[in-house]
């Protein structure tokens, strides 16, 4: 089974990862990117709102592939180190 990772990178996006990729050297399967307005206007939700955003994307995945997705939130909390 998969494990993965919702991270905040040096950019400021927000990426889902591998867990496995310590390095941070393989391509994140998901990245969002905030315009500096979105980020002003949310500066301390922008985190929780990239993750709820990967969580329905995770369901829908599961639900078009005809896999269960149990409980997409334990894909992981917002990890709150930044990658470089």
């Amino acid at each position: 089974m998969a494990v993965f990772e919702i991270v905040e990178l040096s950019d400021g996006d927000v990426a889902l990862k591998r867990s496995d990729d310590e390095a941070g050297e393989g391509e994140p399967l998901v990245r969002i990117t905030f315009s500096g307005d979105a980020k002003t206007s949310f500066p301390e939700q922008h985190l929780e709102i990239a993750k709820a955003m990967i969580e329905a994307g995770v369901r829908k995945v599961g639900e078009l592939s005809g896999v269960a997705v149990e409980d997409a939130s334990s894909i992981a909390s917002v990890e709150e180190r930044t990658i470089h």
